[in-house]
């Protein structure tokens, strides 16, 4: 009898983590022990971050430090500023999110030295200067000035301001660093694996954030976002969501933006995010999105029981707040570099060589023939 295959390593644990966990008692993910979303309550993004890499809340003076050295760091090299202009117009943003990383591994000193202390430093370069590259694509590709970032901003205000040239309404900031700090870490997905496994190896901090942005890139993993603002768009208007979503159900064709692999009875960020949608479409005085999702959402439980994903809500949130569709995975990954961050010193601390097996299927042993005999 041959050994059970688990497809997509279904049930496997592989390794421990302190950095996060899914804890179904109290329905929450949970960031180093704390609900996710009492950190959105009463965290902004930078003490989120300041938590997942450091395994604690900063106090006044940590915080202040960290946000300090973050800024410090936002500053783009010439070079890579002349090849995000050289980018092609049409790239999809996380190819140029991906392309970026790596040029700074071309750049950083520390690239060779995988040290404690050397990976933490590389980290705040990478936390800092991914958002700023992203913003100066977003810029460059309409044809619009680079706007240089500004140190008397917060890290959501400041893309903001890169993006559009402007900070909007405090309440759209409060959403946005939501969406960031519920995006920012979830133990072992596919993307933080492949960090985990990159690193595995020993390979470098800018290798394994490249791995895990291509691999987050999926429609499956972090480009469900931009799939649900696609499905909305195609349904255009609430009238048009019932029937829909019905043929859709009917035709067996996928719905993006629900389900989850380990979330059985609805994801524990999604109320969260589902309240600041509601904000920010009261905000921007724009209902349509609030009334499609909520006509979608009824029918894929009443039919399916299948609950939404934070994708669900996230994506036309940041519709509302003027983002382009192709740039919603790319805010992905500016927060969950933190997650990944965490993971790859974390698998550094105690390595194996992450090296599965693999239940062979192909043709028996067999003997080769000169070619003609063949």
């Amino acid at each position: 009898m041959s050994d059970e295959i688990k497809k997509g390593l279904l049930g496997i644990i592989v390794d421990e983590t302190e950095v996060s966990k899914v804890m179904p008692e109290i329905n929450s993910l949970t960031y180093r022990g704390y609900a996710a979303q009492d950190l959105c309550a009463k965290c902004k993004f930078e003490e989120v971050a300041y938590l997942i890499l450091n395994g604690e809340l900063p106090n006044k003076k940590q915080l202040n430090n960290f946000e300090k050295q973050e800024r410090k760091e936002r500053k783009l090299s010439k070079t890579l500023l002349e090849d995000i202009k050289k980018f092609p117009k049409k790239a999809h943003p996380m190819d140029v999110a991906r392309t970026a990383v790596s040029i700074m591994g071309l750049e950083d000193k520390d690239t060779k030295d995988n040290s404690p202390k050397a990976n933490m430093r590389k980290v705040m370069r990478i936390f800092a200067k991914t958002p700023v590259a992203l913003a100066a694509f977003y810029r460059s590709r309409k044809g619009q000035k680079i706007i240089p970032p500004k140190n008397n901003l917060s890290f959501s205000e400041n893309f903001f301001h890169m993006c559009f040239g402007k900070v909007p309404d405090k309440e759209i900031v409060k959403a946005f660093d939501v969406s960031l700090i519920l995006y920012a870490e979830h133990s072992f997905n596919v993307s933080t694996f492949t960090a985990r496994t990159i690193t595995s190896s020993l390979s470098d901090i800018h290798g394994a954030i490249t791995g895990a942005i291509a691999s987050l890139k999926g429609p499956l993993h972090g480009g469900a976002n931009e799939e649900v603002m696609h499905m909305m768009n195609k349904i255009k208007k609430p009238e048009n969501a019932l029937q829909w979503i019905n043929k859709a159900l009917d035709n067996k064709d996928v719905v993006m933006g629900f389900g989850h692999r380990v979330y059985k009875s609805g994801d524990s960020r999604v109320p969260t995010m589902r309240e600041y949608f509601g904000k920010v479409a009261k905000i921007k005085k724009d209902k349509k999105f609030e009334k499609i999702y909520d006509i979608v959402e009824k029918v894929m439980i009443d039919r399916k029981n299948i609950h939404p994903n934070v994708d669900y809500p996230t994506g036309p949130t940041y519709h509302l707040m003027g983002f382009d569709t192709d740039f919603f995975t790319p805010i992905f990954v500016i927060s969950r570099i933190t997650g990944w961050s965490a993971h790859i010193i974390e698998q550094h601390a105690a390595n194996k060589l992450i090296r599965p097996l693999a239940s062979y299927k192909g043709n028996q042993h067999r003997k080769v023939l000169q070619l003609n005999q063949r």
